[in-house]
C-alpha cells in the first residue's frame, strides 16, 4: 500500500496551490480520505476530509477557501488551495481511511510555503 502526496511549494500569500495524492495498492473507493497538515512547533490538524461518497468536510481555518475532492477511477485524491496565508505554512499529508476495517494508511508529507 502506498499514498504518494505531491503539489507542494512555495508560493506568495494570495496564490494557490494543488496538492495530488497518488493511491496504490488498495480499493481507493472504498476509502475516507483526509489532508492533515503540521506546522512547525504544532500539533498535526486535519485540513479536509472527503467520505467514500464524496462528500467533504473542512476545517473552519481553510473552509470557504480550499477544496478537496477525489476521482476514484484514477485513485487519486486532490485538494486545491486557493487565497493561501503564511500561517497555511505547514507540512501536508494525506491520508485514507477505512473506519469499519480499521484500516489506515498516511502518504509522505509535502511542504506547502506561503511567504507573506
Amino acid at each position: 500500500v502506498q499514498l504518494q502526496a505531491s503539489g507542494g511549494g512555495l508560493v506568495q500569500a494570495g496564490g494557490s496551490l494543488r496538492l495530488s495524492c497518488a493511491a496504490s495498492g488498495i480499493t481507493f473507493s472504498r476509502y475516507e480520505m483526509g489532508w492533515y497538515r503540521q506546522a512547525p512547533g504544532k500539533q498535526l490538524e486535519l485540513v479536509a476530509a472527503i467520505s467514500s461518497k464524496g462528500q467533504p468536510n473542512y476545517s473552519e481555518s481553510v473552509r470557504g477557501r480550499f477544496t478537496i475532492s477525489r476521482d476514484n477511477a484514477k485513485n487519486m485524491g486532490y485538494l486545491q488551495m486557493n487565497s493561501l496565508k503564511p500561517e497555511d505554512t505547514a507540512v501536508y499529508y494525506c491520508e485514507a481511511t477505512m473506519i469499519t476495517r480499521g484500516y489506515e494508511y498516511w502518504g509522505q508529507g509535502t511542504q506547502v510555503t506561503v511567504s507573506s
